[in-house]
């Protein structure tokens, strides 16, 4: 067996399909970009969807990548597992179209075994097939495999939901009997038993069918276009190169073991219990790649996942005895190890460490609070006489606060308490089972559309024009190509256009097709890319159309004009956000309309009153400057060079655009612009937002929309003046202050009231002092007009000696609010409260001296009042 490092497999893997004619395919944004269906790039084919589906034909039809992946619906079994991660690199070749299950097959077993690339021994390997699919089968046999080391598997056909699919064929390795204690052998495969000793390393994909949920599989129709998509784990192609016992005794995961080690003082022991130093190792490669990539942690959605996996590496560390803030420190070693093929963690390691610190020191201050939760917990099992500790509570700590189960139930038996697991488990599952309704169904591919895909003829879109003469190539109408089309909606290719098809955020022109006669024959409508890349027009037939014939085809100038307002505004907010909050600020997706523009960016957190208005300040000051926006065509290389800003999620050809706004903006924009900045006018932003977990959203207007919007605020501000009578519109601040001071004046002298009627009131209250159990106790309704006037009357009730327990209710509004107080340590108010509340259809909990409930059923008020002496 050779000897490889990480990065030696990535790199040979890359250079044998690439010595096989494929394109290397960078690893794109572990955030998806334009997919609602998945919450992160899970897989090599993820991003390559738009190919299989048809929407979009690749330049060339084979690619190989290795591309970075989460996957976080099993974290619980990262740690205990020889190969669960959250973040792993997946290896993949594909075909589009172009060779299928012969090439696939022979040139995996090639990569796999032959001396110059892998070299695996051909005994080792073992391959699973679909039952049906002999014709994998039979291509195995003829390389040479042997029958007894291919297993027929009924699970080996891949499809989700409508679209491509196909059977796949897997290839294992067999680590030999040391990793089979049992000596079950190949029934491991044959069964589908868990086991370390067949380990898959690679799943091949014949994707040949569409899928139709409609019918039975035997029915599914064939492609038109036969793909391979393929999947090899760099983590446990490293494992069985670097003869590692687990995933995370390789390369890839020692150092950050190693640096662990030193933190904690404890050592790792490959054969011993190292569950913690493998979640804390797992966990910063998960959060620095996604932290690099724009994601962060927060309440929701993919921030919901990164602080999960935080606090999980937290607890981890304290498990290790590690008590101090310390995960930040372990980015540089998770940046150093990836450098070759990832060099952007190093670049980010600042801003990575920066959030990182700032989530554990939150964290650490959610720990005290989770802990102070827990001892309020066991104190009212105490008070119940109760010894364990249930489900749902344990859920909370674990959910709410981060606590694993295991340190809830250590304090809690420390203390003298049970733990309720199988409550735990039934409360864990019923998230489980919340969290996989609401997530969007999705991943799978749409189906091909081979008409489409079948537009060959070329198109070229004219940057310059804005109305030009154009020989009509292709008409499609009921998603069929005619030569002619006279009425209806129709698809429209020509050979040239001056209409901008929608991308890169730019909305699509709209505007006329005109005959040689001058009339207007139809209005385009809206304009996207055909899976080759030709501007398709769709539009609204207002005469005949035919292929062949030269039209004149005219934009709707107006509309132009205004969308590049606000595109070449865009630009300059981009160009503020990073110089006034940071160069983490990238662009997380934009739309550039008629009447606004719409920015979302990366951000942890709000940004502040002072800040947009710096930001809006100096895009003005860059419109008021008259920059001249000049576009230049290069490539790649040359253009990044030149320090052009690569955006969100583009993918860019070998011939690029360049943006230059004088010395202030330069980006990579395939989007049409001004010719000078002073041709925006007005900038002005008009709402900031968080639209999910690190993620926040401008949205600004331009022109006369922000003229209008400035009008729009100054009439508001005429009539706020001409109602607090003030002559002139710079006197309403001042108004206002003193207005605002004159209410506070009021609602103190307000309170002040309350309490002192509260206080008489309380003389009458407080007389009703009834017996129960011994326990002296005052139970009554109280005419109030809030709940805090109940929270006076028990302050009142505090400072003398009426009795041992208090219950008020009080009707205010459609509400019944309930309250319980308690001097006495045989009575816990919280207890009380929630056996009491639901008799007015409320529910409610508190300390033992004091709680409060809601209800909504006042009828029940004085069944409430009877119970207090049942309860006592």
């Amino acid at each position: 067996m050779k000897q490889l490092s990480s990065a030696q497999i990535r790199q040979m893997w890359l250079d044998f399909w690439k010595s096989k004619g494929h394109s290397v395919e960078p690893s794109a944004n572990l955030v998806p970009v334009n997919d609602p269906t998945l919450l992160w790039i899970n897989s090599g084919v993820a991003t390559l969807k738009k190919y299989f589906d048809g929407s979009v034909i690749p330049e060339n039809p084979r690619i190989t990548n290795a591309q970075k992946s989460i996957r976080t619906n099993d974290i619980e079994n990262v740690g205990k597992t020889a190969r669960h991660h959250t973040m792993f690199e997946m290896l993949g070749n594909f075909s589009i179209g172009d060779y299928f299950r012969d090439e696939a097959i022979e040139w995996g077993f090639e990569l796999l075994t032959s001396e110059d690339w892998f070299a695996f021994p051909k005994d080792k390997l073992y391959m699973t097939y679909y039952p049906d699919d002999t014709d994998s089968y039979n291509r195995w046999i003829a390389l040479g495999v042997e029958p007894s080391h291919l297993i027929p598997l009924e699970d080996n056909f891949w499809e989700i939901g409508a679209g491509p699919s196909g059977p796949d064929t897997e290839i294992f390795f067999d680590r030999g009997e040391a990793f089979d204690p049992e000596n079950i052998g190949i029934r491991l495969l044959e069964e589908d038993i868990e086991n370390d000793r067949y380990i898959e390393i690679w799943n091949i994909v014949l994707s040949q069918f569409n899928a139709d949920p409609a019918v039975p599989r035997s029915e599914y129709k064939e492609l038109p276009n036969k793909n391979i998509d393929t999947g090899a784990g760099l983590e446990r192609l490293a494992a069985i190169f670097q003869g590692a016992k687990t995933n995370f005794e390789t390369d890839l995961f020692m150092p950050i073991i190693r640096e662990v080690e030193k933190l904690s003082g404890k050592t790792y022991d490959q054969d011993g219990d190292n569950m913690s130093f493998k979640v804390i190792a797992d966990h910063i490669r998960a959060l620095s790649f996604a932290i690099g990539d724009g994601a962060l942690p927060g309440n929701e959605g993919r921030g919901y996942v990164l602080r999960r996996l935080l606090r999980r590496a937290v607890m981890h560390g304290r498990r290790l005895g590690i008590t101090e803030t310390f995960l930040y420190k372990l980015v540089q070693i998770v940046g150093q190890i990836m450098e070759s093929y990832y060099p952007e963690v190093l670049e980010k390691r600042d801003f990575i460490e920066k959030i990182v610190k700032r989530e554990e020191e939150t964290f650490a201050r959610t720990i005290d609070a989770g802990s102070g939760h827990l001892e309020e917990l066991l104190a009212d099992l105490k008070a119940a006489g109760k010894d364990t500790l249930e489900g749902k509570d344990i859920f909370k700590l674990y959910d709410t606060y981060g606590f694993p189960v295991e340190l809830t139930e250590e304090l809690a038996e420390d203390a003298g308490y049970k733990i309720d697991h199988d409550g735990f488990k039934a409360a864990m599952k019923e998230q489980q089972d919340r969290a996989r309704a609401a997530v969007v169904k999705g991943g799978s591919m749409g189906m091909q559309n081979e008409t489409l895909a079948g537009i060959t003829e070329p198109s070229t879109f004219v940057y310059e024009a804005t109305e030009l003469e154009a020989s009509l190539s292709v008409i499609i109408a009921d998603n069929e190509r005619t030569e002619a089309v006279s009425e209806g909606q129709a698809l429209l290719v020509f050979d040239q256009t001056p209409f901008y098809a929608e991308m890169g955020g730019q909305v699509a022109d709209h505007g006329v097709v005109k005959n040689d006669k001058g009339d207007t024959v139809a209005r385009v409508v809206d304009v996207q890319k055909a899976p080759n890349g030709q501007p398709l027009h769709t539009v609204e037939v207002l005469a005949s159309l035919s292929v062949g014939t030269s039209y004149t085809l005219s934009i709707d100038i107006a509309r132009r004009n205004s969308v590049e307002k606000n595109h070449t505004a865009t630009h300059l907010l981009h160009a503020a956000l990073h110089r006034i909050i940071g160069e983490h600020a990238t662009q997380a997706g934009s739309l550039n309309e008629e009447g606004f523009l719409r920015f979302d960016f990366t951000h942890f957190e709000a940004v502040t009153a002072e800040e947009l208005r710096a930001i809006e300040t100096q895009v003005n000051e860059k419109i008021w400057e008259a920059l001249p926006v000049v576009t230049t065509e290069t490539d790649v290389e040359t253009a990044k060079e030149m320090g052009a800003m690569a955006l969100f999620g583009e993918k860019y050809g070998k011939v690029v655009r360049v943006v230059q706004i004088g010395d202030y903006s330069i980006e990579l924009c395939g989007g049409t612009h001004l010719s000078n900045t002073a041709e925006i006018g007005l900038f002005k932003i008009v709402k900031e937002e968080g639209i999910g977990s690190g993620t926040r959203r401008i949205l600004a207007v331009t022109g006369q929309q922000a003229f209008e919007a400035f009008r729009d605020r100054e009439d508001a501000l005429k009539a706020v003046a001409q109602t607090l009578k003030v002559p002139q519109m710079d006197q309403v601040p001042t108004k206002v202050t003193a207005l605002a001071e004159e209410l506070r004046h009021l609602q103190k002298e307000n309170a002040e009231l309350k309490e002192k009627a509260a206080a008489a009131q309380a003389g009458d209250v407080f007389k009703d002092v009834k017996e129960a159990n011994g326990v002296r106790y005052i139970a009554t309704q109280v005419e109030v007009a809030d709940a805090g006037a109940l929270r006076t009357f028990a302050d009142n009730w505090k400072q003398k000696d009426y009795s041992d327990v208090l219950v008020l209710v009080a009707s205010i509004g459609e509400k019944v609010n309930v309250l319980v107080a308690s001097k006495s340590k045989e009575v816990h108010a919280g207890n009380v409260i929630k056996e009491i509340a639901p008799l007015v259809s409320g529910r409610g909990g508190g300390k033992p001296d004091m709680a409060m409930a809601g209800g909504s059923d006042a009828s029940g008020i004085q069944n409430l009042l009877n119970a207090v002496a049942e309860q006592l």
